[in-house]
Formats: C-alpha cells, sequence, structure tokens
C-alpha cells in the first residue's frame, strides 16, 4: 500500500504586490510570511494526525522548494528531500509517476504547481480535473492498494490551510 500526499506550494508574492520586488524569472518568486506561517501551521496539524512521508519529492522552483522544506522539517522523522524536474510546471505525469514507482518508500508527498497539482490529482482518483481546486499549502491524501497509478488512487482526504483561520 502506498500513500501520496499532493501538495501544492504554499503562498508566494505576486508580481505588484507591496514589498514585492518582482523576479524576471517565474521560478525565484519565494513564499512571503504569510505563506510560511500558515503552511507550517497546517503541517503541524497534520503531522499531530499521522502525516508522515518517507520521502519529499518536488519542483525546482523556490516557492516549491521552500514548502518542501517546511513540510520535512515539520515531521518526524525527517522524510529525504530530492528536487525533481518532473514536477516543473507543464510537466508529463507519466514520468513522475515512473520515478516515484522506483522509489523504497511507503509514502510520498509531490509538492507542484497549479494547475498541474489539479490534473496529477483528479488523473490518480478517476475525476474531472475541473471537480477538484488546490488552494496555496492545499495537501490531499491519496491512498493506492499496490504502486501509484492513474485511476487507482482512493482520495482518503484534503485540507487547506484556510481551514485553519
Amino acid at each position: 500500500m502506498t500513500t501520496l500526499y499532493i501538495v501544492r506550494h504554499a503562498f508566494a508574492g505576486h508580481h505588484g504586490d507591496p514589498g514585492y520586488p518582482g523576479y524576471p524569472d517565474d521560478s525565484q518568486r519565494p513564499l512571503t510570511p504569510k505563506g510560511i506561517k500558515q503552511f507550517s501551521k497546517l503541517v503541524k496539524r497534520l503531522a499531530g494526525g499521522g502525516l508522515a512521508p518517507q520521502t519529499v519529492v518536488t519542483s525546482p522552483y523556490v516557492r516549491c522548494r521552500q514548502t518542501a522544506e517546511l513540510l520535512c522539517e515539520g515531521v518526524d522523522p525527517s522524510p529525504e528531500l530530492v528536487e525533481l524536474e518532473a514536477l516543473e510546471p507543464g510537466s508529463e505525469l507519466e514520468a513522475l509517476i515512473d520515478w516515484s514507482n522506483r522509489q523504497d518508500a511507503d509514502s510520498l508527498a509531490w509538492v507542484g504547481h497549479s494547475p498541474d497539482v489539479e490534473h496529477l490529482a483528479a488523473a490518480l482518483v478517476s475525476m474531472r480535473a475541473g471537480n477538484i481546486s488546490f488552494s496555496k499549502g492545499a495537501v490531499a491524501a491519496i491512498r493506492f492498494d499496490d504502486e501509484i497509478a492513474i485511476g487507482a488512487g482512493e482520495l482518503r482526504w484534503f485540507v487547506s490551510p484556510k481551514v485553519l483561520g
């Protein structure tokens, strides 16, 4: 049995936000203090309920990497952290699934971008892509009886930092 946690990166600044310097390269946008605080609070709550991925796989974009680091810091034992280009925006789902199934882990977390995380989650649990929406910092837990495969997952829970206030 495999548990997969799909995570959308926490809140990052947008071009034009007050106090946000703007980055010519979108991959360099960092999390905001609000994003860090909200996601850390969510991870603490989820870890208390059993969230414990053995491996956290992240897009190399700064905001995803920072989100993944917060996740790793918030669970015990601290999972292995891996950057994977297959989680960059617009990447192929099959490459990510293949890589994940080659790992020796019963639980993994993927940290990525919208709309990709919605498409990934929907495909894995046989939903229409528009039926699930990840706000920034949202986490879905999907369980597989065997390896990760399209249409083979069961959505166990879904939570957003907004539910914690």
